[in-house]
């Protein structure tokens, strides 16, 4: 079975205009997207473009080495090295680059427009870094009708129409880039919406209140691909209804969220006729735990939760995970000086975590790989000590 990468080494040399897009030249794409391109692509869309080759080119001799964070694949680097050398990506032209980082209104937002031969253009939006305020904004997914980085994707689709007018678009990001893509796709606008050709939602998170019902979805709705690994689990979590395609992976539980993971038969994905008998349980136990809790109570969970992690006055994960026992030492430090009432509350949130069975479906799925992250090891210490209580 073959992965992106090597889809690349297969496929490569075959442009856009001899063998049509799909949906793993969509994934490549997303994909891309995670790259800091600030500095090496313009920020406008009037400005001129810079194409996959020469933008890769001067980011690897500038950064001939990238870390890309705990929880982002190492791999991107080298898919954009590998992507920009092929006649099938290296003329693809870049434009439109924004990345906004804002911890005030706990906003990451990034996205990026690219310029293909056959005359469309495909608006990728970035998904979760490395950034603490990134993960923040996600968690708000489980309270908030619209997080920023949802409106500031419609708004961003608007003005890439608008800057581009003769271009069909594409719009598709991967994690809660696939969220952002869906949502700019149906609150952009009916003139933008009827120039959209298809929308690529890879293993994003649903959204706070089903958009199914509303108006400005049915426009869209035929055009919306969500592709989902066979035991997803942020791709399941909140609303999340519209119908879905499962593609085989060679990792487990949460590391399937790995688009490289993600396996590639000829020119799509191996499909699979329905999630994984472990992907069902997941779904069920996070559904089952955010039933009971209330707005309120989820608000102060994920607010006190953060609070512990930026004591540390850590701004990544990377951060975090490379702060040791001093990073460790500072979280139970904040978890102490908590009052009673908020402690019990972050407490009982944990064990009714515990209730819900998620802590042993967690196990199942494979998140105990990911125990060299100081954020899961901290999470985990705290579920373990309090669960007794």
């Amino acid at each position: 079975m073959a992965n992106i990468l090597e889809y690349l080494d297969w496929r490569g040399d075959l442009t856009l205009l001899e063998r049509p897009f799909n949906e793993v030249d969509n994934l490549i794409l997303a994909e891309i997207c995670y790259l800091d391109f600030s500095g090496f692509v313009p920020a406008g869309f009037q400005t001129q473009q810079v194409t996959l080759l020469d933008a890769a080119s001067a980011y690897f001799a500038a950064h001939p080495e990238t870390n890309m964070g705990v929880l982002v694949p190492d791999q991107i680097p080298v898919l954009v090295e590998h992507a920009a050398k092929t006649a099938r990506f290296s003329d693809v032209r870049l434009l439109g680059y924004v990345n906004r980082i804002d911890e005030k209104t706990q906003t990451q937002f990034s996205a990026l427009t690219m310029l293909l031969p056959d005359g469309s253009a495909y608006v990728a939006f970035r998904g979760t870094d490395d950034t603490i305020v990134g993960w923040k904004e996600d968690f708000n997914m489980a309270f908030t009708p619209e997080i920023p980085a949802q409106k500031y994707a419609a708004e961003y689709l608007r003005q890439v129409s608008g800057a581009l007018p003769f271009r069909p678009l594409l719009v598709g990001g991967h994690s809660k880039g696939g969220n952002l893509a869906v949502y700019a796709a149906v609150f952009c606008g009916q003139d933008v919406q009827n120039r959209i050709l298809a929308v690529y939602n890879n293993d994003g998170p649903g959204f706070y209140s089903s958009l199914l019902s509303l108006p400005e979805h049915k426009p869209v709705a035929g055009k919306i691909t969500t592709l989902l690994p066979e035991s997803s689990v942020v791709g399941m979590l909140l609303e999340h209804e519209e119908a879905y395609q499962v593609v085989r992976s060679t990792q487990v539980g949460l590391m399937q969220h790995d688009g490289f993971s993600w396996q590639v038969k000829g020119e799509r994905f191996e499909h699979l006729t329905e999630l994984a008998e472990g992907g069902k349980i997941m779904d069920q136990t996070l559904r089952s735990f955010l039933r009971e809790l209330t707005e309120p109570q989820r608000v102060q969970f994920v607010d006190t939760l953060f609070a512990i992690l930026t004591c540390t006055d850590a701004s990544t994960l990377t951060d975090l995970k490379e702060g040791g026992l001093k990073t460790a030492s500072a979280m139970v430090k904040a978890l102490q000086k908590l009052d009673k009432p908020t402690r019990k509350a972050l407490t009982d949130t944990l064990k009714l975590l515990v209730k819900s069975g998620a802590r042993s479906a967690f196990e199942e799925l494979g998140i105990s790989r990911l125990r060299d992250n100081r954020l899961i090891e901290a999470i985990s210490g705290y579920l373990e000590t309090h669960s007794r209580t």
